[in-house]
């Protein structure tokens, strides 16, 4: 299989801006949902438990997840714009699958090769194949943030990370960037950004075509397609074997739970080629990389940076009413609000 090398230019699109110095500006929680004032974001910050929760008119929407404990950052809770939690911190048999994450497979150096999908399995075994604990050899962790602002409907949340192996030797920087849109009736959009930046010497992905997505969300069996939620793609293709490995522009989850219709749905935006994307019946879903560097190994020389961005919007209804397609055409034109 060949090989791709990437220089210090950047992949995909750009990146709005580095980030700023650290600042804090929290509004009022508002009216409630489908009052005529526009929702209010909170951001509320606990440091000790290593949770960022965001709250849309005082309601928790989702929570951002970075403890030192943790094998890796990620989002958990995810709520419906109804409040139930639509994502699964750790599922079984896949332990590892941590509700709404980033990771990747990679090597240093032409050294071993570092799963950070599997960052939990690298921890103190607790139960055979079942539990594990920390110290985590290989691991993400959450350096800091260097922006959290609130204010009306809208919240900007920048982070810095860094991926390791060996317990201390790092791999990648990662600066992400999240802005945070409170839409009508409790529904929501959050704009991602993020991106590696090798530190070492020479870093290879080495992710293959079936086993990633770039982000990857697992969604409760009671909102997957074992449980009657559908998948579809902006072609109009429906379920895992008309999605998975498919070129898609987004891809919408949709179910009903306990007599609430809502869904998940993920834009990829457009860059500079076609994406692929990851579908699963029980729960799995996320855009690949772009084709160009998905699927293959390839290299990212020292001080090269990859990029991707990403919008996840939690809607109520299914992928017509909730107006999906509509959605995603506003959000490319950066007029979704």
């Amino acid at each position: 299989m060949g090989r791709l090398t990437v220089s210090a230019a950047c992949l995909g699109i750009a990146v709005l801006g580095t980030a700023c110095a650290t600042s804090s500006k929290t509004s009022s929680p508002g009216l409630a949902p489908g009052a005529a004032r526009p929702p209010a974001v909170t951001l509320k910050r606990d440091d000790k438990a290593g949770r960022l929760a965001v709250l849309i008119d005082g309601r928790e929407a989702f929570a951002y997840q970075y403890a030192a404990t943790l094998d890796l950052p990620h989002y958990w809770p995810l709520n419906s714009p109804g409040g139930k939690n639509m994502l699964v911190q750790r599922a079984e048999p896949y332990p590892h699958h941590r509700s709404f994450w980033f990771a990747d497979t990679v090597r240093m150096n032409g050294g071993r090769e570092v799963s950070l999908y599997n960052a939990y399995y690298s921890g103190r075994e607790v139960e055979p194949k079942v539990k594990y604990e920390p110290p985590f050899k290989d691991r993400i962790r959450h350096l800091e943030f260097t922006r959290l602002e609130a204010e009306g409907p809208r919240a900007v949340v920048e982070a810095r990370l860094v991926w390791e192996m060996d317990a201390a030797t790092p791999l990648l920087e990662e600066r992400r960037r999240m802005t945070v849109h409170a839409l009508r009736e409790g529904e929501y959009l959050l704009d991602i950004v993020f991106g590696l930046t090798a530190l070492g010497d020479e870093i290879e992905f080495r992710s293959d075509e079936v086993h990633y997505a770039w982000p990857y969300l697992r969604l409760e069996k009671r909102w997957s397609g074992e449980s009657g939620g559908k998948i579809m793609n902006d072609a109009g293709a429906e379920g895992e074997k008309a999605t998975n490995m498919q070129v898609a522009k987004w891809i919408d989850y949709s179910n009903a739970v306990e007599g609430e219709a809502a869904g998940v749905a993920v834009f990829q935006y457009p860059d500079w080629a076609n994406h692929r994307w990851l579908t699963r019946e029980y729960g799995c879903f996320g855009p690949r990389r772009p084709d160009g560097v998905s699927g293959k190994p390839f290299l990212l020389l020292k001080g090269g940076t990859v990029r991707q961005r990403v919008g996840v919007l939690v809607h109520r209804g299914n992928v017509k009413t909730g107006k999906v397609a509509e959605r995603y055409d506003d959000y490319v034109k950066d007029k979704l609000r």
